[in-house]
């Protein structure tokens, strides 16, 4: 005799690999659909499909219908704790605004007195009138002619400017930021808005600095 099935068995299975793939909570559906059913008469149905139904989803969709947002945004604490760590990172927070910015029309003279003797970085930004930022100029390049009083009027910024290995976007991921540390073994890189436009410069050692004590903090916590 053929065995006769309920449609609501069906639809209760059903419900079950529906709930395992949306929450990827394949036990939460299991128990709930079973205690739905007064018993545990589909267990085994209920297990292989919910099984089935989040092997299935997690291999397209690795974040459930919570999480989902706050993976986009960045903003998700897993169990990896250097990522967790570096989603609480703030880019704004370590960006340096102190550098003295140069036009690329500076003489070398200019560039002497009014940015190096001003300033204790070694490093200093080119910008355009309108804030644009062109290029970088380093107090390694300079010391070749610097105390050479007679080319103070002969050479200009843009005569030792060079374009930074890679540039930090405003509203890009600390994750990624670090990846250009490491691709480009720099020490710092400048941050330029959507327009690019300069913002400031991020140097590793301040970062490294802010991750540090954010880890001691999410390791207390």
């Amino acid at each position: 005799m053929p065995v006769e099935l309920s449609e609501t068995n069906y639809m209760l299975v059903g419900m079950a690999g529906a709930m395992s793939s949306i929450f990827h909570a394949p036990l939460t559906a299991i128990f709930l659909i079973a205690e739905l059913t007064g018993g545990y008469g589909l267990i085994v149905p209920l297990m292989i499909v919910s099984t089935l139904s989040y092997v299935f989803i997690i291999y397209f969709e690795p974040h459930s219908i919570f999480t989902r947002r706050l993976a986009d945004k960045g903003e998700l604490i897993t169990h990896h704790k250097d990522k967790a760590v570096l989603t609480l990172l703030d880019l704004n927070k370590v960006i340096e605004k102190d550098l003295i910015a140069v036009s690329p029309d500076d003489s070398l003279g200019e560039l002497l007195k009014n940015a190096v003797a001003k300033s204790k970085r070694n490093i200093y930004p080119v910008v355009t009138e309108k804030n644009k930022l062109i290029g970088v100029v380093l107090l390694n390049d300079l010391r070749s002619v610097m105390f050479n009083q007679e080319m103070y009027n002969q050479l200009y910024v843009r005569d030792f400017m060079n374009a930074p290995p890679s540039y930090i976007f405003q509203n890009e991921t600390m994750e990624s930021v670090i990846r250009k540390f490491d691709e480009t073994g720099a020490w710092n890189l400048p941050v330029i808005d959507a327009g690019g436009g300069y913002v400031g410069f991020v140097s590793k050692s301040k970062l490294f600095s802010a991750y540090r004590r954010m880890l001691v903090q999410f390791s207390e916590d």
